[in-house]
């Protein structure tokens, strides 16, 4: 959107309520599951003043459509009582952004975030309602957050909080973010700088990275016991609903 001051200038779509309700009621429309969050975040600061989930969340009530909110914020619990409603008519996954468990590194990666401790404080308050829950430690940062004890802290917390599934990423730096990525790095983490630099080269040393990295995360999410098949949490929970509202014919 030709700026680069992402942490803060947004962009506010003032009317996506009435553009969501034009493609909801279209004949074409097969209710799929809209995913809101999946871009940017939803639930930013600037939703605090324009409050433009809740018109959203009455559409998707009004017209039964199943959806995915991913969010790092705790906004989303001014917003519970809908969630809750929603998740009673239609399928709902609540999806929390955890990189680390490490507030020291968190709070340099996410400054202004509230603590990887209160996204699971979230989780847990939506595991009382309908809907599903998830962890998404998107991205899994190279010598940053890629360590073992980073990995256990998280998948445990997860399992402590009976979250339905944890799904992971690799960092991948295309276009302007490298720059952006790199520029983060010299000013927070300068020791890292040379081998990220070696890293990102996409060679040898890049592929044995991701076989490694896979492999440890395999490793922690069989000891834990976490689920990972994001799909069949979905067709699980879409079965359970589905159950649940004949039983009331």
């Amino acid at each position: 959107m030709e700026s680069d001051d992402f942490y803060r200038e947004i962009f506010v779509k003032t009317n996506i309520a009435e553009r969501l309700e034009r493609q909801l009621k279209s004949r074409n429309w097969d209710h799929q599951v809209i995913n809101l969050g999946g871009v940017t975040d939803n639930y930013q600061p600037a939703e605090e003043q324009y409050r433009i989930m809740p018109e959203l969340l009455k559409l998707l009530i009004r017209f039964e459509n199943p959806a995915i909110i991913s969010t790092k914020s705790d906004l989303i619990l001014r917003d519970y009582d809908l969630i809750d409603q929603l998740s009673r008519v239609a399928y709902v996954n609540i999806a929390a952004t955890v990189t680390t468990m490490d507030e020291d590194i968190r709070s340099v990666l996410e400054p202004g975030g509230v603590s990887s401790s209160r996204r699971f404080d979230v989780l847990s308050e939506f595991r009382k309602t309908n809907a599903s829950t998830g962890v998404h430690m998107m991205p899994v940062i190279p010598y940053i957050t890629s360590v073992r004890e980073n990995l256990e802290a998280v998948f445990s917390e997860t399992k402590q909080r009976d979250i339905h599934y944890l799904i992971t990423s690799n960092l991948n730096l295309k276009g302007p973010t490298r720059a952006v990525f790199f520029n983060f790095v010299r000013e927070e983490f300068p020791q890292y700088e040379q081998p990220l630099t070696r890293l990102f080269s996409y060679g040898k040393e890049y592929k044995e990275y991701k076989s490694e990295l896979f492999q440890m995360i395999s490793e922690v999410r069989t000891k834990y016991n976490v689920k990972a098949d994001f799909g069949s949490i979905i067709k699980e929970k879409n079965a359970q609903f589905e159950a649940e509202q004949l039983s009331f014919f």
